[in-house]
């Protein structure tokens, strides 16, 4: 009988998987599921960010319009300033009297009318309308009113006005301005002086 130590055998169905070789059936299996994640994964993650654009373009898209400028009426105010020379002075029922017209804000406020209500007198302005008023500026205005009949010219002066008519690149409006107590009771002394020369 013989003894002594030499290499082990391989036994009978077995071998030694070599480190460079081929993965089995089950490694393979692995790394394609693998592969299928990232591959959801990313097509996920595509799908979130094409999302994403998708919203911000519609929320750019719903952004409101830029704000259309005022109408002229709510940016023009018209003061009563005082009694003024006008062409002729208080001779032949004249009475000449300056307004300031002030726009607050917005584009260019052109006055294309100046008028008043009553059928006994006759108006005209310097300057005549049309004439334009930039924003934060004034244009001061002389106003004269004249006497055509004194049957038909206001009595009751309480709250005399005048109507203007303005247009910017928003809209076209006539606006009654109320002048206030000082321009009705000048108003008033003018009307008494011009019909009682008128009488006589």
């Amino acid at each position: 009988m013989t003894s002594g130590i030499g290499p082990v055998e391989a036994g009978e169905d077995t071998y030694l998987r070599s480190v460079t070789a081929g993965a089995g059936p089950r490694d393979r299996a692995a790394r394609t599921r693998a592969r299928r994640h990232r591959t959801a994964r990313a097509a996920g993650a595509a799908l979130l960010l094409l999302g994403a654009s998708g919203s911000l373009y519609a929320d750019r898209a719903r952004e409101p319009a830029e704000a259309p400028p005022p109408y002229p009426s709510q940016v023009v105010t018209l003061r009563y300033l005082d009694a003024a020379p006008g062409p002729g002075g208080s001779r032949g029922g004249g009475f000449s009297f300056a307004v300031r017209l002030s726009v607050r804000s917005g584009p260019p406020v052109t006055v294309t009318r100046i008028a008043q209500p009553s059928a006994g007198l006759s108006l005209s302005s310097s300057p005549a309308p049309p004439f334009p008023t930039k924003a934060h500026s004034d244009s001061k205005i002389i106003v004269t009113l004249r006497v055509t009949e004194c049957d038909k010219a206001p009595r009751n002066l309480g709250f005399p006005f005048l109507d203007v008519t303005l247009r910017n690149t928003r809209a076209i409006q006539t606006h009654s301005f109320i002048l206030g107590p000082r321009y009705a009771r000048r108003l008033s002394q003018a009307l008494q002086v011009a019909c009682s020369n008128d009488s006589r």
